[in-house]
């Protein structure tokens, strides 16, 4: 019984779900508070992806190109 429930666990479903890291593409929830950076003023440099919070303004900002902050609404 237990070879066969390892043999499952290799199916193409369970195939490569532990191994390095996944780009999520599909509503996921999490137990945890998302954790930003916060600045007083926006870093000079970003990659597109990253969010940190300002503490003047009190916006979310996540880097739309490289270099570029925008206020997330």
């Amino acid at each position: 019984m237990l070879k066969q429930q390892v043999e499952a666990l290799s199916s193409e479903f369970h195939l490569n779900n532990f191994i390095g890291s996944q780009d999520v593409n599909k509503y996921v929830r999490y137990n945890d508070r998302l954790r930003t950076p916060i600045y007083a003023t926006s870093p000079s440099t970003c990659e597109v992806g990253e969010i940190y919070t300002n503490t003047t303004d009190g916006k979310l900002y996540q880097c739309s190109a490289a270099d570029t902050w925008t206020a997330v609404t």
